[in-house]
């Protein structure tokens, strides 16, 4: 086994640790910082596999602007992960967990099947292309091939700062147009005080 299957190997078990523990976390900070974890982890298999500029976006873009964006966005919406996660779900919701499970287990072996059995783990490795990764691959495909993916996920990014925006105003206008803020009730009256 040659180091960049040590390394390769090792990066993908973070990767998929990092994505579990984002799921299973209750603190949604916690859970942001494991999809960082991931997200890092990923990288190094991209840097693996030549794509240099991929794995450096990754970091930049995705682990340090992003992730950065969400811990703001927990802190501003006050998310402490009050969910009552001890009562029990709704038989349905029960049902859809299975399935889900099942689903991705099968998904599992079939992809482990596919590997080893076939002794395809030397496709999976293959030498990559010469320009693959590089910023003018990544260019032409985001900008004629995945064009409208690109710019829809922009407006997501939009509409979901805008949501975010909408709902941390929303506690300021309650407490400006209904009841009366802490400090408001704790003060003396100025009437009360002069006599």
């Amino acid at each position: 086994m040659t180091g960049d299957m040590i390394i390769f190997a090792v990066s993908a078990v973070v990767a998929v640790f990092g994505a579990v523990m984002m799921i299973a976390q209750k603190n949604p900070v916690a859970s942001v910082m494991f999809l960082i974890l991931s997200l890092l982890a990923q990288a190094v298999c991209y840097v693996q596999l030549g794509a240099l500029f991929l794995g450096a976006v990754l970091v930049v873009v995705y682990a340090g602007a992003i992730m950065v964006l969400f811990l703001f966005v927990i802190m501003l919406l006050n998310l402490r992960g009050r969910e009552d996660l001890g009562l029990s779900s709704h038989p349905m919701n029960t049902i859809t967990k299975f399935l889900l499970v099942v689903l991705l287990g099968v998904e599992l072996v079939l992809i482990v099947k596919s590997v080893f059995m076939s002794g395809a783990v030397g496709g999976m490795m293959a030498k990559p292309t010469d320009d693959f990764g590089s910023v003018a691959q990544v260019a032409k495909l985001l900008f004629t091939k995945y064009m409208y993916p690109f710019q829809l996920t922009g407006v997501l990014l939009l509409v979901a700062l805008v949501g975010a925006v909408v709902m941390a105003r929303k506690d300021r206008s309650e407490i400006a147009h209904g009841a009366p803020s802490e400090e408001a009730v704790n003060e003396p009256t100025a009437g009360k005080v002069g006599r």
